[in-house]
């Protein structure tokens, strides 16, 4: 893979977004924003690079999924080009699931085994799925407590993710994070079940304090989405939740396809 993922014309392209388009000043503090015609192929060479760049700074990588339509090609083109990657050193999580079987076709975690872990021959024991089939707060919980873990292990005062991928809704969310609910507010927990009452359902979902302790995020943004949404997002509205994605001590990059 070139060390260079992205083309000059797309380097160019974001620095132009960024700079006239969203109306935002670009900082060291801002968000990477690029706009590309080769998004699927963008965005897995992107994964692969914090991939292999994690291997050689900790011989782990840690990666988020995030569901829905826009990933499945990215996961999927992941796992056509990542033949001789060393899966077992992988430790996937989700950002969100919803609250359904995991064979059940909303499943985040079934759209990442069909594109990414049976195509790529990922091991069962890189996978850590949120159990949706069960009790939301037990599930919830579980799942903190399983992260938590992994975190005292190796003296992390909160688990870290190399690299977070996120998406935006027709509304603002992201994960499962959506206008209006309560774990917008949520400064303690890390992982919660999240009433969305537009859709009358529970859903699982990482909370702020964990998405923003991220070293990466990675949102993956399809073509159609509304130029307006995301430039209002980018200037910070907190009306919309993905607006709220600022990690600490990490770096933002928005990969939207033209």
């Amino acid at each position: 893979m070139p060390k260079n993922i992205i083309s000059t014309t797309c380097r160019n392209a974001a620095r132009r977004i960024a700079r006239f388009e969203w109306g935002i000043s670009v900082s060291a503090a801002a968000p990477t924003v690029i706009s590309t015609k080769n998004f699927v192929a963008d965005a897995a060479a992107f994964i692969l690079e914090q991939a292999r760049k994690a291997m050689v700074a900790r011989n782990e990588f840690r990666i988020a999924l995030s569901g829905g339509n826009t990933p499945a090609p990215v996961y999927a083109r992941v796992a056509a080009e990542a033949h001789d990657f060393p899966w077992e050193s992988v430790r996937f999580t989700f950002g969100d699931e919803r609250c359904v079987p995991p064979d059940d076709p909303e499943s985040n975690f079934r759209m990442a085994r069909e594109n990414l872990f049976v195509p790529a021959a990922v091991p069962e024991e890189s996978i850590m799925r949120m159990r949706g089939e069960i009790d939301s707060q037990i599930a919830a919980q579980e799942y903190e407590d399983q992260l938590n873990a992994i975190a005292t292990g190796s003296g992390e005062p909160i688990y870290q993710h190399d690299l977070i991928l996120l998406g935006l809704g027709d509304d603002g969310h992201t994960a499962s994070l959506f206008p209006g609910t309560v774990a917008l507010e949520e400064m303690t927990r890390r992982v919660v079940a999240n009433f969305v009452p537009k859709l009358n359902a529970w859903r699982l979902t990482f909370t702020f304090p964990l998405i923003n302790h991220a070293r990466q995020i990675l949102f993956l943004v399809g073509a159609s989405k509304s130029p307006q949404l995301i430039e209002r997002v980018l200037a910070g509205d907190r009306q919309f939740p993905a607006a709220r994605v600022h990690p600490s001590a990490g770096e933002v990059t928005w990969m939207i396809g033209e």
